[in-house]
């Protein structure tokens, strides 16, 4: 794959061309160091971290290049990354979160697809505003697919030019619905789509399932299990930015910062249609699959 780049005639503001021009960069140099791991004839090493969750080589590489990459690009913006954070290195955000600015990386999201070798794994990198995310970029390597976002989203696709990305009204024949691989026998997923006009339910992997949602290729991604902020942060940049909402049990915005850095369940969508949903948010760990 040739350098991505926003193209000139696409309008953005220079501050935001060169911002994403960088996160283009940063995370398509990451998804090489990712994919010669992922190619190795010989296998994938994998590793168990404390909460029993893999990581193999490919998590700890990429993260490692991410991460001296941001710290050149922006040295006085703090970076919150998964791998160190599983380590207990977490930077000082401040006394109050809710108004700093800070990173949130996962260098490879979606591990259990890199190691299933499904190709659905993504790299994310988020920017976040005063628990906003206002930039992001999702690269799925494996599958040549990138979404890249600060005011505007960008969608490149291996192979055609890249376009604006924009989310898109739910088809009269009603939603199609994406949902993780792994929680395809959930009943709260069950219970919530039960009460809406759905055409067809199609899984995915990693943040490729906000992501489907931002491109106009699916329009409602119900979670109703754990993930944490690093998960969800690129993604949520980028459906922002192509028009799209993910919100929380009553309704509002999924906001970052949180001591914890764990999200509770949530709806990624298109149009924001729903009033919110009643479900226990039940408290576990997350399982590396968005």
């Amino acid at each position: 794959m040739s350098q991505l780049q926003i193209p000139a005639e696409i309008p953005v503001h220079d501050d935001n061309r060169d911002l994403m021009n960088a996160l283009l960069m940063i995370a398509q140099r990451a998804g090489n160091i990712i994919m010669e791991i992922y190619n190795r004839p010989e296998g994938i090493e994998v590793e168990k971290k404390t909460d029993s969750s893999p990581v193999t080589e490919a998590d700890k590489a990429a993260e490692a290049f991410i991460l001296g990459a941001l710290n050149t690009l922006t040295p006085d913006i703090p970076v919150v990354s998964e791998e160190a954070a599983s380590e207990g290195e977490i930077p000082d955000l401040g006394a109050d979160p809710d108004h700093s600015l800070f990173w949130l990386v996962d260098p490879v999201d979606g591990t259990k697809e890199f190691i299933n070798k499904n190709g659905e794994f993504t790299v994310n990198i988020g920017l976040i505003e005063n628990g906003v995310p206002v930039a992001g970029v999702v690269h799925a390597p494996a599958k040549g697919l990138t979404w890249v976002s600060a005011e505007i989203c960008v969608f490149f696709e291996e192979g055609y030019e890249p376009i604006v990305a924009q989310v898109r009204q739910i088809p009269e024949e009603g939603a199609t619905v994406v949902s993780s691989r792994r929680h395809g026998d959930n009943t709260d997923l069950k219970a919530f789509l039960d009460t809406r006009k759905v055409f067809e339910q199609i899984g995915a992997g990693s943040s490729l399932k906000i992501c489907l949602i931002a491109a106009g290729r699916a329009d409602l991604y119900p979670r109703f299990g754990p993930t944490m902020e690093w998960d969800t942060a690129a993604a949520h940049a980028v459906l922002l930015a192509a028009g799209g909402h993910l919100s929380d049990a009553d309704g509002d915005p999924l906001t970052y910062g949180k001591f914890d850095f764990r999200n509770p369940y949530f709806v990624a969508e298109g149009e924001h249609l729903d009033a919110g949903f009643d479900l226990d948010d039940d408290e576990e760990d997350s399982d590396e699959d968005l």
